[in-house]
């Protein structure tokens, strides 16, 4: 029984490693696209989601700025499962050259659940990069 309790630590600890191995390969395969932001910025999403070969976003949520709640200067993208905790996930913000209308965005979070479908990517994918963020 004791031997039993041991062997199911060791397990969860074996996952909770590869989950944080796994985070921190995204974190830094997408710290490399903010490190090199100046290929991206002023040209349209889709040339950044052409060079993400390894992990594309699975979610994507609008960005408000103060009290300016009919635009979205900004686009939060996410790579995990939303069934998944939010917390501490990793976040590539695409700040926008031009805001784009609050009821644009909300029609296609509402429409997808906030998932990043080809509709968000044709939605998205002319829009003109002014900046890039990775955080966690």
């Amino acid at each position: 029984m004791k031997n039993l309790k041991y062997l199911y630590a060791f397990v969860l600890l074996i996952i909770g490693f590869g989950t944080l191995s796994a985070q921190l390969d995204t974190l830094n395969y997408l710290k490399q696209f903010e490190a090199n932001k100046a290929n991206y910025i002023n040209q349209p999403l889709s040339v950044l989601l052409n060079d993400m070969t390894q992990i594309q976003p699975k979610t994507a949520w609008s960005a408000s700025h103060g009290r300016k709640k009919t635009i979205t200067p900004g686009t939060r993208f996410k790579f995990c499962d939303m069934e998944l905790s939010f917390h501490n996930t990793i976040t590539l913000l695409v700040e926008w050259q031009s805001p784009i209308p609050r009821d644009q965005t909300k029609y296609y979070e509402q429409k997808n659940g906030f998932y990043f479908t080809n509709e968000e990517r044709v939605f998205y994918g002319n829009k003109i990069i002014k900046n890039i963020v990775v955080y966690r």
